[in-house]
C-alpha cells in the first residue's frame, strides 16, 4: 500500500471528523476532509482521491446520493460508508448501491484505518494509474486533469482524464471499447461505443502532434485502442 494514498473524508461531525484525520494522518495518509458532499465532489473533479470515507446522514446531498454520483463519475474509486444507524436496510442499501465497506458508529479509528488499508490493498497494482506520465512532448499530470504540451497548459475533463489514465496504465495492451464504458464511465454494457471513440478523437487533439496519425492511441481495428509512448 501506498504510505501516501489520499483520502477523502465526508463528515459533518466535526468530533468524528478531526480524530479520524489525525488517526489517518498519523498513519501517513494524504488527508482532506469536508462536512458536505457537495464540497467533496468539487474536491474530487479537482484533484481525485485513493480511497472515499463518507458519512450517510449529512445536510443537503446525503451520503447515498453522493455514493451514486461518485460511482457514475469515478468508476472503481472504492468508498467506504459511515453511519449511526443500525438498520440492516440501510446496510443493504449502500453496498447494493456499490459502497465498498460499511462501517457503523460508534468505531474504533484502528479498525476503520485496518479496513481502509485492505481496500487498498485489493486494488490491483497493474491498474493502477499513475499520477503523472510523461511522453513525447506531453506531460500529464492526472490527479489534477492537467496537461502541458510544448509548454501549453491544457484542461482534461474528467472522463478524459480517467480514458486517457486507463490506457496509460495498460499501455501496450489492446483494450476494448467494452472495457473502456465498464471501467472509465462504469456502464457494464455498451450503450454506444460512439461514445469512446468520440472522447478519443477529443484527446489525440490534445495530445497528439498530428491528430488524424496518431502515435500515442492508436486504434485497434475491430477491438478498440492501444497506447503507446
Amino acid at each position: 500500500m501506498d504510505p501516501q494514498a489520499s483520502i477523502l473524508i465526508i463528515e459533518d461531525d466535526p468530533t468524528i471528523a478531526e480524530g479520524l484525520v489525525a488517526a489517518l494522518k498519523h498513519e501517513r495518509f494524504e488527508v482532506r476532509h469536508f462536512d458536505t458532499a457537495e464540497a467533496g465532489l468539487l474536491a474530487l473533479r479537482e484533484s481525485p482521491a485513493d480511497l472515499i470515507v463518507s458519512d450517510i446522514m449529512l445536510p443537503g446531498m446525503d451520503g447515498l446520493a453522493f455514493l451514486r454520483q461518485v460511482k457514475q463519475e469515478f468508476s472503481g474509486l472504492p468508498i467506504i460508508m459511515l453511519t449511526a444507524k443500525t438498520e440492516e436496510i440501510d446496510r443493504v442499501m449502500g453496498l447494493e448501491m456499490g459502497a465498498d465497506d460499511y462501517v457503523t458508529k460508534p468505531f474504533s479509528s484502528r479498525e476503520l484505518i485496518a479496513r481502509i488499508k485492505a481496500r487498498l490493498r485489493d486494488r490491483p497494482e497493474d491498474t493502477r494509474t499513475p499520477d503523472s506520465f510523461k511522453f513525447g512532448n506531453v506531460q500529464v499530470d492526472l490527479r489534477r486533469r492537467r496537461l502541458y504540451k510544448d509548454g501549453e497548459e491544457l484542461s482534461l475533463t474528467t472522463h478524459e482524464a480517467g480514458t486517457l489514465g486507463y490506457l496509460i496504465a495498460h499501455r501496450g495492451r489492446d483494450v476494448s471499447r467494452d472495457e473502456l464504458l465498464e471501467n472509465v464511465w462504469g456502464y457494464k454494457s455498451a450503450i454506444t461505443t460512439r461514445t469512446v471513440d468520440n472522447q478519443i478523437l477529443k484527446l489525440r487533439k490534445k495530445i497528439e502532434p498530428v491528430p488524424s496519425e496518431p502515435r500515442h492511441i492508436l486504434t485497434v481495428h475491430g477491438t478498440g485502442y492501444r497506447f503507446e509512448v
